[in-house]
């Protein structure tokens, strides 16, 4: 529950930053802030040092000596992955835009006249917003009424193929093809 929270916390700290500020601006921020911390911590710790005349060395000797390269696997997995996506995603984007299945074609098109609407009533990053907090909140709001959720998300699921079915018998040449 901590981790979660100071992830949540941070991650919504940042968007909320990035409404008001530019990313530059943010980013720069960020880094002065950490930079004033190890910086104080560093002087705190050579003044106890003196004071104490000890010799214990450089507080984040630690932290200096680990290695931090990245792998060349790792980066060719996660590239070889990322590319993988972007080509399904290419091509689901040529299938939809060149109406190789009508049907999903015109949902596609429903889709963005919806998003045009929801384009009008929020940028990016407001959705962005909504989108970290509904990732944080729904797993516990699901977890505690899933009996009623699941019921209702049935209902609507059985009405909204219904009425897609009466809409494809209606409309000619909107049949799904058979595989």
């Amino acid at each position: 529950v901590k981790t979660t929270g100071v992830v949540f916390g941070a991650a919504l700290l940042l968007l909320l930053s990035l409404s008001v500020c530019s990313i530059v601006s943010v980013c720069s921020y960020i880094g002065l802030a950490l930079l004033s911390v190890t910086i104080c911590f560093r002087i705190y710790k050579g003044i106890l040092q003196a004071i104490q005349k000890s010799d214990e060395g450089h507080p984040f000797k630690l932290y200096l000596d680990q290695e931090v390269a990245l792998s060349a696997d790792l980066v060719h997995k996660y590239s070889d992955g990322i590319l993988e996506k972007l080509n399904w995603t290419i091509k689901e984007l040529r299938r939809l835009f060149l109406v190789e299945d009508l049907v999903d074609s015109v949902k596609f098109a429903i889709l963005m006249w919806i998003l045009t609407y929801v384009g009008a009533l929020f940028n990016g990053l407001t959705l962005l917003i909504l989108g970290l907090v509904g990732a944080f909140s729904c797993p516990i709001i699901y977890e505690k009424h899933q009996a009623q959720i699941d019921h209702y998300l049935a209902l609507v699921t059985n009405q909204v193929k219904d009425i897609v079915e009466k809409i494809q018998e209606k409309v000619p040449g909107l049949k799904r093809k058979t595989e």
